[in-house]
């Protein structure tokens, strides 16, 4: 059952994948549409009256990639909405309780914000500033449309290609091992 934002003292991103393992993708006739483009229609599933990310015989999704200990994802410059946006829910009534724990109000609108619990990037407690006044106005706009580019609620990637040594590779921060 997902829980007010309010419980949710910060969250990031920790590439785990398990979002792109769990759970159905749904798509959005246009995100549908630019993917089938770019990819071809066998990578996506049709319903009767929706579209999803299709998935590999494990049940994860298509575009899930392991990059030594981080999971990413392939499909970065067109992501779908619900990929953004998870482990959030931005909705216009309070479906899961809670209304004054899940209200948030940004500009003149009151949107109600959950956040699903499974997901271990959450850092549960009194949200902080950043949470509060940055991620969350950011995940709303992605929601209303009024925002593409993901900063605050997106990967910190720590695997960045570097030139160690004459090589490219990348450094892994914990142990300081070069990759190519």
């Amino acid at each position: 059952m997902p829980i007010p934002w309010r419980y949710v003292e910060s969250w990031n991103c920790v590439a785990c994948g398990m979002c792109c393992k769990d759970y159905r993708v749904v798509l959005g006739f246009n995100e549908w549409v630019d993917i089938i483009r770019k990819y071809g229609i066998g990578v996506t599933q049709p319903s009767i009256s929706r579209f999803y990310l299709g998935k590999k015989g494990d049940g994860t999704c298509l575009f899930l990639t392991k990059l030594y200990d981080t999971w990413l994802c392939g499909l970065q410059n067109m992501k779908p909405k619900a990929c953004k946006l998870w482990p959030f829910k931005i909705l216009s009534r309070p479906k899961f309780g809670r209304p004054i724990e899940a209200s948030y109000k940004y500009k003149d609108r009151k949107f109600f914000i959950y956040v699903d619990p499974t997901c271990i990037g959450i850092r549960w407690g009194q949200p902080t500033q950043v949470f509060t006044y940055r991620v969350v106005p950011e995940l709303i706009e992605i929601a209303l449309g009024l925002h593409q580019k993901q900063y605050y609620s997106t990967a910190r990637i720590s695997h960045r290609p570097q030139w160690i040594n004459g090589r490219k590779g990348f450094l892994h921060r914990r142990n300081h091992s070069v990759f190519e």
